[in-house]
């Protein structure tokens, strides 16, 4: 079978090739493994808590109802820094598709975690699909505001961990001459630079990049990623280097930041504000692809 379900997590593995595979955990809905041909795909701490404690240290966590630590928003700066789903249980919806396999899982308000629901009480229906192909991985959300008389305002965004071999040979490109703002320098700018290099802690937002942007994560001319976006404007890079890494207490080995590069499309520059009874729909691919060089538009 395609589609494998356990207490704890749920399992596709391609009917063409039993080496492509992707696993979710039910907590937090995060994919934690992807694996293309036998290859791991995806960076995940060896300390990461997956027995449902806290949110996962890698792979594919997602951030909603906000991004950060809000300290301005009456309701969302109650809670926690990226919110509440990667803390949530989702239920399992089933298989919506067996080739490529496809699978769905729901969160609302009534399923979500307790505490951080009391804390925002909004209500809300999240649906995220995640679709294993041959030789890409789909992940895709849909949001409704059920209420009939108040706006829903969020932050989404797949905080992706992607797995390289030397994060000193490792390249970002394709986002030159968008506006960028760095949250160590708290400078906004727009990128003249023809590629992101790793050197140090980097943690930057780049805004309201285009869909037709193709990010690829490079090393020494040849693609490791490929990301692709939809309705998703924001494109967050992060690397936590020597000093942030070794603060986190669940990312282990502390020279791991080597071997990683967050890539995270979401919408968080803004908020999205949805109007009762209404849906938005974003996603991401990644997949392996041809080296792409998109210019200064």
């Amino acid at each position: 079978m395609s589609v494998q379900e356990t207490e704890r997590e749920v399992i596709l593995t391609h009917p063409t090739n039993k080496a492509t595979a992707v696993k979710i955990l039910k907590y937090g809905a995060t994919v934690y493994s992807w694996t293309l041909d036998g290859q791991e795909q995806l960076w995940l701490s060896t300390a990461a808590h997956m027995d449902g404690s806290k949110p996962v240290r890698g792979g594919i966590p997602l951030v909603f109802p906000v991004f950060g630590k809000n300290e301005t928003d009456e309701l969302l700066s109650k809670l926690p820094q990226h919110g509440l789903a990667r803390n949530s249980t989702w239920e399992f919806l089933g298989q919506t598709k067996s080739n490529p396999p496809t699978v769905q899982f729901g969160l609302n308000k009534n399923i979500a975690n307790e505490e951080m629901t009391k804390l925002w009480g909004e209500e809300f229906n999240l649906i995220l699909t995640i679709e294993l192909g041959a030789d890409f991985l789909k992940t895709a959300i849909e949001v409704e505001n059920p209420s009939t008389s108040k706006d829903l305002k969020f932050n989404w965004l797949f905080h992706t961990y992607l797995r390289i071999p030397d994060i000193e040979d490792t390249m970002v490109s394709n986002l030159v001459g968008m506006k960028v703002h760095d949250k160590l320098l708290h400078e906004a700018f727009i990128d003249k630079h023809p590629v992101i290099q790793f050197h140090q802690e980097t943690d930057v937002v780049y805004e309201k990049v285009t869909d037709e942007r193709v990010v690829q994560v490079v090393r020494q001319g040849h693609p490791l990623h490929t990301v692709k976006r939809d309705n998703l404007p924001d494109v967050v890079v992060w690397n936590p280097w020597t000093e942030k890494s070794g603060g986190m207490a669940d990312f282990e080995p502390k020279s791991g930041f080597k071997e990683m590069v967050c890539i995270e499309p979401g919408y968080v520059t803004d908020f999205v504000t949805l109007q009762p009874g209404k849906k938005w729909n974003a996603s991401q691919i990644l997949s392996k692809d041809k080296l792409k060089y998109q210019a200064i538009q």
